[in-house]
């Protein structure tokens, strides 16, 4: 069986390591900082396959959702996924979007409802039901969230325990080591080398600082992504929320995690950040239109995540051209896919099967 070693130890890069130990290969991991340290623990983590066109990327998705749930099995009394589906309404401007949407997803075969405001009051009783208004409301009750950090936990430590697998964290990759035209380990920031039959690189949005040679970075267009955390309040949200005010969903212990995307756009990755920012507080005072329940609250943390996005927006699995020996996995919705993306990846380097699923997601599409 091979010698693996995986950078990374996010979402992905955990679970191709326990995917991959499991199939026999000995794993080294390689963190930079600590597990799940870097976007995965600054997510939305909304587990989804909606608005995610073309049909295939749709697909990864779809089974991710569906190994998720399935992980439950593997895994008795895990507790990081959390289902009951999410919610959706738009303003007016984005009915006739909303309801493509919804059309399409059907035709794919993806489970999505019109509730009315009854169901909706029914499913969230502490939404004030002005805000929705007449619009035209979509629940999706095959989705959910993630703790992103209990899952690589859990991801590592059946990896290591179960499996044999090793894991190093705080140490940073620099380099490649080549043999000809094989990738033969990798060099680390203080010297070290690690000999390898294959480096998989689940580095994320630092994919590319793992690799001197500019012809083997793998085009990417990261972007920024603002999280608001209330305090813990009395509000009883139970599921995922995308609605005309603000995105929101539960975060444990009472506290709300809140999002909006044209937020987003106002940032950079290196804005700086802070609960008494006036982002943030508008982000809260939109949820305060939302929940009044959660009276007269303020932002307690806020965080800046930087998505790990390929410059075509999807994702990029499967060896890099040019070299052997050198494997990359990078995604945006890597929360969501990570479970069937760990299984493809294992399949693929320890077992030396080809997964159709990948076909149109190979990094080569970029060099030729």
């Amino acid at each position: 069986m091979p010698k693996v070693i995986v950078i990374g130890a996010g979402v992905v890069g955990s679970s191709c390591a326990w995917r991959m130990a499991q199939a026999g290969a000995e794993v080294l991991v390689l963190e930079a900082v600590r597990v799940g340290a870097g976007t995965s623990g600054i997510s939305y983590a909304w587990t989804n396959a909606h608005h995610k066109p073309p049909r295939p990327y749709h697909e990864l998705n779809t089974n991710g959702m569906k190994l998720h749930a399935e992980l439950r099995d593997a895994f008795p009394g895990s507790t990081w996924w959390h289902g009951g589906g999410s919610l959706e309404w738009t303003p007016p401007e984005e009915y006739q979007a909303l309801r493509d949407n919804v059309a399409q997803l059907h035709e794919w075969g993806y489970r999505a409802e019109w509730v009315s405001p009854a169901q909706v009051a029914e499913l969230e009783p502490d939404i004030d039901l002005a805000v929705l208004g007449d619009a035209p409301a979509a629940y999706f009750p095959d989705e959910g969230w993630l703790d992103p950090i209990p899952y690589c936990h859990a991801m590592i430590s059946a990896a290591v325990r179960r499996h044999g697998a090793r894991v190093q964290c705080g140490v940073r990759v620099t380099d490649l080591i080549m043999s000809g035209d094989r990738v033969s380990g990798v060099r680390m920031a203080d010297g070290t080398e690690h000999s390898a039959d294959m480096v998989v690189n689940c580095g994320g949005r630092w994919t590319n600082e793992a690799v001197r040679e500019a012809g083997l970075h793998l085009p990417l267009a990261p972007t920024p992504g603002l999280l608001v955390f209330t305090p813990p309040v009395a509000c009883g949200l139970s599921r995922v929320l995308h609605t005309s005010v603000i995105n929101a969903r539960p975060d444990g212990a009472g506290r709300l995690m809140l999002h909006w995307n044209p937020t987003d756009a106002t940032l950079r990755p290196d804005s700086p950040i802070s609960p008494t920012m006036p982002e943030a507080r508008d982000l809260v005072a939109r949820a305060r239109r939302l929940f009044p329940c959660i009276g007269a609250v303020e932002p307690e943390a806020v965080r800046l995540g930087i998505r790990p996005i390929p410059a075509d927006g999807l994702t990029a699995v499967g060896p890099m051209p040019r070299v052997n020996g050198y494997y990359v996995a990078v995604t945006h919705s890597g929360v969501t896919m990570s479970p069937f993306l760990g299984v493809c990846v294992a399949d693929e380097v320890v077992h030396g099967k080809t997964r159709p699923e990948l076909a149109d997601f190979r990094p080569a599409r970029f060099f030729n």
